[in-house]
């Protein structure tokens, strides 16, 4: 059976249910791909790293995460290496890049993933910063080297976006991409509706985890604006950035607004749009007014929604109903699952 050597940069809540689902599926692995699936490496900022070319026990690096916060420094696979040590000198076949998002530049996830790209290594990210901000450089460079570049899990968990226009979509272009992506806003303009403040929304969302100590990366539309450029990016070829984006939060939405929205039959939505203008894709990222009547009106929570219109084949609309972690661990596993055939 032949042995492929993964090494993970980050171990996050993500890192922890993709190392929990890999364990839960590497005997499938085995019968169905004939492969040994081993995770050499794993680097994080602030809970040590682990490297064992032999492979790392997974069920107990998740035990002492889970139970002190930090691997533990006595054990035999314990190292202070940092994830640029890793992706440099350890000895892996396929890169994870599962560190935690710079929304402003992608980086080090770029600089990670250009150092397994050159090393000639396949490469998974479920970091959308480097899609967002440097997606045709390395797609370039993983075509020159030869090797995989995977990444389906940055905009809509494990939901198969990218993997289905490229395997399913052969010679269609794709001319207009719609979508909610971002389910903070969701939440905020679904509990505004209820006349609710904006302050006791925050609180109460931030104990429910719908919200980030501090929000105002969704609220001013910068999450939505990085998914929005990595979808017009890798589907419509536009190679641009989320500073490109024209970008409108939902902060200075309020009740009578959306009360007055309502009136007409219509809900606001914080909407991703991307189109061909004289030639050009244009990313937008604002607060829209959708009949009730419409898909994406009846987007709320957690659930996710993007329409690609193509030439060929209409609209497709994709889905994703109220996703849990294990929705996102799924993205970069059916990707593992991709390089081994």
């Amino acid at each position: 059976m032949k042995v492929l050597r993964l090494a993970m940069l980050g171990f996050g809540n993500a890192g922890r249910a993709f190392a929990r689902l890999l364990t839960e599926k590497r005997p499938e692995i085995a019968e169905r791909y004939q492969y040994d699936v081993r995770v050499v490496a794993i680097a994080t900022r602030s809970r040590g790293s682990l490297i064992n070319e032999e492979g790392i026990d997974l069920l107990r690096a998740l035990e002492e995460v889970e139970g002190s916060g930090r691997f533990d420094p006595s054990g035999k696979s314990y190292s202070r290496s940092s994830s640029m040590d890793v992706a440099t000198s350890v000895d892996y076949d396929v890169l994870l890049e599962l560190t935690p998002l710079e929304i402003f530049s992608g980086q080090p996830a770029i600089d990670h993933i250009h150092t397994a790209l050159d090393r000639g290594r396949h490469v998974i990210s479920a970091n959308k910063g480097p899609i967002a901000w440097a997606y045709e450089d390395l797609r370039k460079k993983a075509e020159e080297k030869g090797v995989r570049f995977y990444f389906e899990t940055t905009v809509m968990d494990g939901t198969p976006i990218f993997n289905l226009v490229e395997e399913t979509l052969p010679l269609c272009k794709v001319t207009e991409v719609k979508g909610i992506l971002n389910s903070t806003t969701n939440y905020i303009l679904e509990e505004l509706a209820e006349g609710k403040k904006y302050e006791e929304i925050l609180e109460e969302g931030r104990k429910r985890g719908f919200v980030e100590a501090d929000p105002s990366m969704d609220i001013d539309g910068w999450d939505a604006a990085a998914k929005t450029a990595a979808l017009l990016n890798v589907l419509m070829g536009a190679n641009i950035t989320p500073l490109d984006i024209q970008r409108t939060g939902i902060g200075n939405i309020t009740y009578e607004m959306i009360k007055e929205a309502e009136d007409r039959g219509n809900v606001i939505k914080l909407l991703c749009h991307g189109s061909i203008e004289d030639g050009k894709v244009i990313g937008r990222v604002y607060p829209e007014e959708i009949p009730k009547n419409k898909l994406l009106a009846g987007i709320n929570g957690t659930s996710s929604v993007v329409s690609i219109k193509t030439d060929l084949m209409g609209t497709i609309s994709i889905v994703e109903q109220d996703p849990g972690i294990e929705q996102t661990a799924y993205g970069p596993f059916v990707d593992l699952l991709r390089i081994l055939k």
